[in-house]
């Protein structure tokens, strides 16, 4: 009773979110089948099969009365002595045949005895059958089920690293991820169980009702009294019992909320002196949690019970009913004396009815649920990415790294254009520093070469091609990007370095991390190239992570880097191994930079000073100090100082950068 009471307790504590489209989200499932419908076609005939099973059971258990046991009504002769109806045969045996009349006692008994142990011995087999068979029904659903599953993960997992950044931008990753967890786990359990179980126990009930009715529609329809009120009490308390722990789950979050907020602002409580009141309002949280929890399992406990109850009634019909018209040798509303073993079979079949109804009112939400989570699956797989390959895009030819930036404006959102009319021209092998206040569109630029977004207007040509002609593998292949916060994934030190060369060798690999001084560092880890970092690199320095970040572009060997605040975040030693990296890999490569501090960009070829979406200076650093105008406002008001305070420190390793790191 314990295991029922807490699957039910978990069915029911999921939110029933009901699908908007039922036909053609369950049609978008088929194409993920089609290729296994030999397992659908085998679930469909062991499913009739199973529910054949359980109806033909409690029929011959009541034909097993009626054969062997009692062939005529026993208490037909004393109602005849009372003065009732005669004394009439009623034997009501279909499976057999035998006129036992015929036999002599001794005879009729061995026959009778025979003929029952070969219906006891098919009742089991029949049973056994049924039990082996559903095991291989829910195996071969699970099997087509999960199989379908992963090619909808793998579709939807391929289809969200199509999907451009912008994409990214205004959906939260907790949401695509839950796509991946909540609504594929629903579909899951509803493909391996729900489902088989929902269509199996509706077979049933339908199998049950026509056995019925063919026995004796009276006597049927006098059984099937209490269904309806059984229904309609485990879809009453299905319901209630889901919003009870809808308003569990929500006075758990203000635990949460409350437990999270405690401990995180413990230094606080404490300073003001506020454990008391902290203590009193946790209690309080908890109390209604608790009162929504006990409501939820008191709806929990109470179907069981009122099932049962119903359940018992519809026996007691059975038995009265059947019981009268056995005892005074009548038929049932002019229909015929009601047999024992015709009473045996209703109690059968009143008793089957319980499971699947509960089954079918308890699962059915599951099922809405899971084609509702197939529905935000397949509304994320219709999304179209923003950056697409052209039909006729070609590779892009091995790149120069001559990059011509004519008229271009880009916008994020219609109408708010964040570049406006931008021209630039950088020669194969030149540095080009951007800088400006936050805002004015530098990483926009940036973003604009690799084709994370596209042009609103004019063209970003490499090499004299447009960037929208080429595919994007070819084009991004050929980019190397050094971020801010540069992403390293929880492997090896070495495979995160191959992680942009998958072909490279270890010796190629350990040949990049030299050339950017990181494998300095790396030698010194518990197991060198072969450690294993935590996630996003946790356990090394922010300047241990730049630098293995760094040496994985330096192993791609692309021709023109894009840096975008490499080094803002690290301290000024790190910074100079950083620096001293980039002097090797800036060699002969176009590169563009984003930075705040000024040994970034001193030495570069180009400076671009951008504002509002404009630049409204370019120049290299000396030209543009004298010019007087916004570079040197923004060197007078940040680098100066950085200036200032590394020539005092001399080149020392403890030498402090007052420049703020900023971005766009």
């Amino acid at each position: 009773m314990m295991g029922g009471l807490d699957g039910a307790r978990r069915l029911m504590e999921r939110d029933t979110i009901k699908p908007k489209n039922v036909g053609a989200t369950l049609a978008r499932f088929w194409p993920y089948f089609k290729s296994r419908w030999y397992a659908l076609v085998i679930v469909g005939i062991v499913m009739v099969i199973t529910t054949w099973t359980q109806v033909e059971g409690i029929h011959l258990t009541g034909q097993a009365f009626d054969c062997y046991v009692f062939q005529e009504n026993p208490f037909a002769s004393m109602m005849a002595a009372a003065g009732g109806a005669e004394a009439q045969a009623t034997r009501n045996c279909t499976i057999d045949s035998t006129d036992y009349s015929q036999l002599t006692p001794e005879q009729a008994t061995e026959a009778k005895l025979a003929g029952l142990g070969r219906l006891v011995l098919t009742v089991v087999g029949i049973f056994v059958l049924g039990s082996l068979l559903q095991g291989v029904m829910f195996l071969v659903m699970s099997w087509a089920g999960q199989n379908a599953l992963r090619e909808i993960r793998i579709g939807v997992f391929r289809h969200v690293h199509r999907l451009s950044l912008g994409y990214y931008a205004e959906h939260e990753a907790g949401d695509i991820m839950s796509r991946f967890t909540s609504d594929s786990e629903t579909i899951q359990q509803v493909l391996s169980f729900a489902l088989v179980s929902v269509l199996s126990g509706a077979l049933l009930i339908v199998w049950i009702i026509v056995e019925m009715l063919q026995a004796n529609v009276p006597y049927a329809l006098l059984s099937l009294v209490v269904v309806p009120f059984m229904a309609v009490a485990t879809i009453w308390f299905s319901n209630q019992a889901r919003k009870a722990f809808r308003k569990s789950r929500m006075e758990m979050g203000s635990v949460n909320a409350n437990l999270q907020e405690s401990i995180a602002g413990v230094r606080e409580v404490q300073a003001f002196n506020r454990e008391e009141e902290n203590i009193e309002e946790f209690k309080r949280t908890n109390a209604a949690n608790r009162d929504a929890n006990v409501r939820a399992a008191a709806f929990t406990s109470g179907l069981t019970p009122v099932l049962e109850a119903l359940g018992y009634l519809g026996l007691g019909i059975v038995v009265v009913v059947g019981g009268l018209s056995l005892l005074r040798n009548e038929p049932l509303f002019g229909t015929s004396v009601i047999t024992i073993g015709t009473i045996i079979a209703f109690l059968g079949y009143v008793q089957q009815f319980n499971r699947p109804i509960q089954q079918i009112a308890l699962l059915w939400a599951n099922i809405q649920s899971a084609i509702a989570g197939g529905e935000r699956i397949f509304n994320l797989m219709d999304v179209e990415p923003a950056i697409v390959d052209k039909p006729d895009a070609r590779p892009m030819p091995a790149i120069v790294g001559r990059v011509e930036f004519s008229g271009v404006s880009a916008e994020y959102k219609v109408g708010e254009p964040v570049l406006k009319g931008i021209d630039l021209v950088a020669e194969a092998g030149q540095t080009i520093a951007i800088v400006g206040p936050t805002g004015a569109g530098k990483t926009t630029i940036i973003n604009l070469l690799p084709r994370f977004y596209d042009v609103s207007g004019g063209a970003v040509k490499i090499d004299g091609v447009d960037v929208r002609d080429v595919t994007l593998s070819s084009l991004r292949s050929q980019i190397g990007i050094v971020l801010q916060d540069s992403f390293l994934f929880s492997d090896t030190v070495m495979n995160n370095i191959r992680y942009g060369r998958l072909d490279a060798t270890d010796e190629e690999v350990i040949a990049a991390a030299k050339l950017v001084a990181a494998d300095s560092f790396i030698e010194r880890l518990p197991q060198g190239y072969q450690t294993i970092l935590g996630e996003r690199g946790s356990g090394l320095s922010q300047g241990q992570r730049q630098l293995i970040s760094i040496a994985r572009v330096a192993l791609m060997s692309p021709r023109i880097l894009i840096l975008d605040e490499a080094t803002s975040s690290v301290d000024t030693r790190t910074e100079r191994l950083i620096q001293k990296a980039f002097e090797h890999l800036l060699k002969g490569r176009t590169s563009f930079v984003i930075a705040h501090r000024l040994s970034t960009i001193r030495n570069a070829d180009q400076v671009l000073v951008l504002k509002d979406g404009l630049i409204v200076e370019r120049g290299n650093h000396h030209e543009l100090l004298a010019l007087k105008g916004a570079y040197y406002d923004l060197y007078m008001s940040q680098f100066r100082r950085e200036e200032e305070t590394s020539v005092s420190t001399n080149g020392s390793s403890q030498s402090t950068v007052l420049a703020p790191a900023t971005g766009d």
